[in-house]
């Protein structure tokens, strides 16, 4: 155990009592705790130092706190979240099942039923973030997890409180808030200005994956990943897995638009087109 581990230990052994390591990210380390006040397995996030450095502090954890008011069914909530140790921390429910990200890799592809109910729990804590004010900006197989069967989506309003306290600093730590492969257009160019509409096109390409077996965008490299993304169309789903209804395969594309203007303007719409029969999007509204 790192040094920095240690004192954020000692900080907080009056609450936690970290266990191990269970995962590491671009953004995070993740340790499963016990929360000892309620008795119960947590996940206790801590950011890179070299992303907590740029940070400023007090900016995130108010902007971080916004995510705890979120009460959904698919959402993973936030119980806790503040500094210790010299260390940034949040803390989330320990999620037994595994992500969306495992059953690809052992499955490839979903049945299309399943793929499109998953698509639709998942959109449906979207429409309800979004009418709060919140934006994901990196939906991914990542972080849509298993939990008693049902599909929650995790890190709510991370890579958004990250943005709001660090901004053009950001770029210094050599991060990037997205995933290449799930990155809207306006994302993958560095537009400052994310609405909904990026985390709906995010979806649309988890949601190819998850029919395809693939994602709608594949390259070698994160730049030629990126480059398609932005002028690329992806390959119709049907000439990939020909089973796939056609209103299903109308409203992904609608969703994968490479302009906000043409895709579902809200996640709800997006829903909406996966459960109608017929539905090609030509008489949609945006």
């Amino acid at each position: 155990m790192s040094d920095a581990l240690e004192r954020l230990g000692a900080a907080l052994a009056e609450h936690y009592t970290i266990e191990r390591e269970i995962g590491a990210g671009g953004m995070a380390t993740v340790y499963l705790a016990r929360d000892l006040k309620h008795d119960r397995k947590v996940a206790l996030k801590v950011l890179r130092p070299e992303l907590a450095a740029v940070l400023g502090i007090e900016r995130f954890l108010s902007e971080i706190r916004v995510t705890a008011h979120l009460q959904h069914p698919h959402i993973l909530p936030l119980f806790d979240s503040g500094q210790a140790g010299g260390l940034i921390y949040y803390v989330m429910p320990h999620v037994e099942g595994k992500s969306l990200r495992h059953r690809l890799e052992r499955e490839k592809h979903l049945p299309i039923e399943e793929a499109v109910g998953l698509a639709s729990s998942v959109a449906s804590a979207l429409d309800y973030a979004h009418r709060h004010g919140v934006i994901h900006r990196d939906i991914k197989p990542e972080n849509i997890l298993f939990q008693d069967g049902q599909a929650v989506v995790a890190d709510f309003g991370i890579a958004l409180a990250l943005t709001a306290a660090a901004g053009s600093r950001l770029t210094e730590t050599g991060l990037s808030l997205g995933t290449p492969q799930y990155m809207s257009p306006e994302q993958a160019t560095g537009d400052r200005v994310i609405d909904a509409r990026s985390d709906i096109y995010s979806l649309g390409a988890v949601l190819y994956e998850m029919l395809a077996g693939e994602p709608p965008h594949t390259g070698p490299t994160v730049q030629s990943v990126i480059a398609k993304v932005v002028t690329d169309r992806p390959r119709p789903l049907r000439q990939l897995r020909e089973s796939v209804p056609p209103h299903v395969e109308a409203a992904v594309l609608k969703a994968l638009a490479k302009l906000p203007a043409d895709r579902f303007q809200t996640a709800a719409q997006f829903v909406d087109a996966l459960a109608r029969p017929g539905w090609s999007g030509v008489s949609a509204a945006a």
